[in-house]
């Protein structure tokens, strides 16, 4: 049995209200000792403020991470895909439709939406095949850790879950280190010093 590939770079994608100058997407791009790129998904490029629907999102996740990977020398294989919220399902969507990736990084993932627990995001976590990190508050009104931890033993492959204590969906700027290093440690990278 082949090993999967190691994580030689990670792209990035931003919340649905929100664009890839987000404050964690730029720490990762300037503190992981691996190559970062972010990407604006293509109704922010425009200067919508409402995101188009998932499959013209997944369609330039694909996109722009075959550019990514040809940028930065590696396969596509060796590409970890993620993002913030919204960014970081449509990666994980994308991957279960079979989008060759490392791995993936989900940052305060949207479980389902606030006070709307009955909406799952998860029809596709079956589909999901690479090593998965979930990163979120455990106060996040997007899905309690009772409901992603309810959820994840879906995903066929191996997940880690990391809680930012007291935090909700947008976690306080004295939790990027945190968050850092437990990204950092799942992509086998290090978060370099400020």
């Amino acid at each position: 049995m082949s090993k999967k590939p190691e994580p030689r770079g990670l792209l990035l994608s931003h919340g649905a209200g929100g664009d890839s100058s987000q404050r964690i997407l730029v720490a990762l791009e300037e503190r992981l000792d691996l190559p970062v790129k972010r990407f604006d998904f293509p109704y922010r490029q425009q200067g919508r403020r409402a995101p188009d629907r998932a499959p013209k999102l997944i369609t330039s996740m694909v996109e722009q991470a075959g550019v990514f990977a040809a940028e930065a020398g590696i396969r596509p294989d060796e590409v970890a895909l993620g993002g913030r919220s919204m960014g970081g399902r449509i990666a994980s969507m994308a991957v279960a439709e079979g989008l060759s990736a490392a791995a993936l990084v989900l940052l305060s993932y949207p479980l389902h939406p606030v006070g709307k627990p009955e909406r799952l995001r998860v029809e596709h976590f079956p589909g999901i095949g690479v090593p998965t990190l979930f990163c979120n508050g455990d106060r996040d009104p997007f899905g309690t850790p009772d409901e992603v931890n309810g959820q994840i033993v879906n995903i066929p492959a191996p997940v880690e879950v990391h809680w930012l204590a007291g935090q909700r969906h947008d976690p306080k700027p004295e939790f990027d280190d945190e968050i850092l290093e437990t990204v950092a440690g799942f992509l086998g990278a290090r978060a370099l010093p400020r």
